[in-house]
């Protein structure tokens, strides 16, 4: 049974009340259907585009090798870009508006030309790219319990939230995207360790997959689009009122934190 509608309703009310729904695998989307679960993203980023909202870009999921063992798929996913997830670099972000919250630091592609081909090679992108941003990006699950499948991450626009961009543009020449690391601190403390070989052994690849991706579904990446191109590091759970910064070699750090729960009484 497949029952795109419910699906997509389902998660909309997940995200307006925040209480996450049950998994949407075997019980309103096919196990492994990921072409359904696409059709769910597709309708709620089209009510997003028509309640006044903005596409900006498109985020690369599932790039770890690790997680995509876990899960039994064999290549990433992809989510889009709003700009109602656009979060300042050290702006306060309401832990209230969010279900289950995790950061995770990344290189942001931003696009100074468009990349209608299929195929693509290493040349294009880097003409392509106007400039680097070190990023957080902020995921959460609308899904109870992050119980996700393949299926479950892309209905929920690959399990996006909000994200954060860096203020210091670099050149990619400038940046040795395969060996930048990366440590993301919570306190001071180092939580997620990295480097750029643990996306897809270069976020360059991912950003090769994500443009060939769209150009051959016929919507493809557009200048001045961001694209968040995986993480460098395991993500991290949000603590309530804590505050996290990303430093990536090359390109800088960017920084967010989160209020404390409000306490209903």
């Amino acid at each position: 049974m497949i029952d795109v509608e419910s699906a997509a309703r389902e998660l909309a009310e997940a995200r307006d009340t925040g209480k996450p729904c049950p998994p949407l695998r075997g019980r309103l989307l096919p196990e492994g259907d990921v072409g359904a679960a696409y059709r769910v993203q597709q309708r709620q980023v089209g009510e997003w585009l028509a309640s006044g909202q903005r596409r900006v870009g498109a985020k690369i999921g599932l790039t770890s090798r690790a997680v995509q063992e876990n899960l039994g798929v064999y290549e990433p996913d992809f989510g889009m870009l709003t700009d109602a997830m656009a979060v300042p670099d050290g702006a306060e972000v309401s832990i209230d508006s969010l279900l289950q919250p995790r950061v995770e630091a990344e290189v942001a592609f931003v696009l100074g030309a468009d990349l209608p081909d299929e195929r693509i090679t290493s040349a294009d992108l880097l003409r392509a790219v106007d400039h680097l941003l070190p990023a957080i990006e902020i995921v959460d699950s609308r899904v109870a319990g992050w119980d996700i499948s393949i299926v479950d991450t892309v209905a929920d626009n690959a399990s996006s939230g909000l994200f954060v961009l860096g203020t210091t543009p670099r050149r990619p020449a400038d940046v040795d995207l395969r060996l930048c690391g990366m440590v993301l601190e919570h306190a001071g403390e180092p939580v997620s360790v990295g480097a750029g070989a643990a996306c897809l052994g270069n976020p360059l690849h991912a950003l090769a997959w994500l443009a060939g991706t769209m150009a051959r579904a016929g919507d493809p990446l557009r200048a001045g689009d961001v694209v968040l191109s995986g993480a460098l590091g395991p993500m991290v759970s949000v603590t309530p009122g804590a505050a996290y910064e990303a430093r990536i070699s090359g390109l800088g750090s960017v920084r967010t934190c989160f209020s404390s729960r409000e306490v209903d009484g």
